[in-house]
């Protein structure tokens, strides 16, 4: 018992550090923060398809730590202290940590073939995921970024953040680096799951 859990403790820092790498592979940087990446959401959501939505989560939430470590310069950009922690809560701390929710349907049966259903509940589990994370970016946009954000294109009526106010700015703007970042990870999961339950087999043969 004390030698799997710490096998997953192993993987789990493992897969944090993966998370970790792969988010500073930009595919696509948007002009404020949030960027599509080399499949960085992918490491936390095999822990909670594999371990279950408690390790799912822990390992977001260390992950989330780190990320607001290296992203303290984008914090002190906004002016108050509530905005502030704020920013922290939606834009790293919860946002991070949702992620683990990936593994939510991992013991659900959708259908009777279990490759199927095993593709079925990782993708499940990747858009409640996601969307989660989208949310919490949605509100951080609309509630901390945009009046930032107006100031600085006051003088530009057609601006996208002047067009079409604070939560239409909002959703425009995460959904450009959301929404490819979903397909991406709705590609690369269960391939990934596959990959390792065959290294599993192989190991424990």
């Amino acid at each position: 018992m004390k030698n799997q859990k710490l096998h997953i403790l192993v993987e789990c820092a493992i897969m944090v550090a993966a998370a970790f790498v792969l988010g500073l592979f930009k595919i696509y940087e948007a002009p404020y923060g949030g960027s599509v990446t080399l499949f960085s959401m992918a490491p936390i959501m095999l822990v909670s398809y594999r371990h279950g939505v408690k390790w799912g989560l822990a390992s977001g939430f260390v992950l989330s730590v780190i990320e607001l470590l290296v992203g303290l310069s984008d914090v002190a950009y906004v002016p108050t202290a509530s905005g502030i922690i704020l920013c922290i809560l939606l834009d790293y701390t919860v946002a991070f940590t949702v992620i683990g929710l990936a593994g939510i349907f991992r013991n659900v049966k959708f259908v009777k073939n279990s490759e199927v259903n095993s593709l079925i509940c990782a993708d499940m589990g990747a858009v409640i995921a996601v969307g989660l994370r989208f949310l919490c970016h949605l509100v951080s946009g609309a509630v901390i970024w945009y009046e930032l954000t107006k100031g600085w294109y006051a003088d530009d009526p057609s601006h996208i953040v002047n067009k079409f106010g604070m939560w239409g700015y909002s959703f425009i703007y995460n959904i450009t680096f959301i929404l490819p970042e979903l397909i991406l990870t709705l590609v690369a999961v269960p391939v990934l799951l596959r990959i390792l339950s065959i290294l599993d087999r192989k190991v424990s043969q």
